[in-house]
């Protein structure tokens, strides 16, 4: 049982120092050395838990695609129950993450420029985006959208390019904007 615990801390420890890394950095900027020494664990601890570069940057995009989500659902939530009031709430998590440490942009988008078309990298960023634009479909039908996948395709459409421009320009005010237009999206929709 102590040896579980113990892995479990030291998995933790590397998955954190992974995901600062890899999203300040992107995936090829980091090499394992640089996880090894922002994690303060052995390198014979990092391998037993990830065999491979390729398994320590799935399991980091599986961890961020879970944080992601539960994010942009709180931002939504907390608005109320109006899933009208949701649509656009939910640009609050892209604020709260550029206040949080700047922006880096989309871990996603990133990882997707970054890794090949066959990888698990890749495949990971599109399930990630199926699983928000599910999501995001079901809010508009539970808003009563004429059109909920077009809707959430457009959302979908804001959000990466607030947090693409928002890297790019290193500037909040985009998300403001990109909030803005999707609450004129759902008025138009609804």
């Amino acid at each position: 049982m102590v040896t579980r615990v113990r892995k479990t801390k030291s998995e933790e420890r590397i998955l954190t120092a992974a995901a600062e890394l890899f999203y300040a950095n992107g995936l090829r900027g980091v090499g394992v050395d640089q996880v090894i020494a922002a994690s303060g664990v052995a390198k014979s601890t990092l391998y037993v838990h990830f065999r491979t570069k390729e398994e320590l940057v799935a399991a980091y995009l599986r961890r961020t695609d879970d944080s992601w989500m539960a994010q942009l659902q709180d931002a939504a939530a907390r608005s109320g129950d109006d899933p009208r009031e949701q649509l656009v709430a939910l640009f609050d998590a892209l604020t709260d993450a550029f206040d949080r440490h700047g922006f880096f942009g989309c871990p996603f988008v990133s990882a997707a420029v970054e890794a090949d078309l066959d990888s698990e990298a890749r495949s990971i960023t599109v399930q990630h985006t199926r699983r928000r634009q599910a999501w995001l479909t079901e809010l508009c039908e539970r808003a009563g959208a004429k059109a909920p996948g077009a809707l959430a395709r457009q959302i979908g459409l804001l959000i990466d390019g607030a947090l693409t421009s928002g890297r790019l320009l290193q500037d909040r005010s985009v998300v403001e904007e990109a909030k803005s237009a999707a609450h004129l999206l759902v008025g138009s929709h609804i």
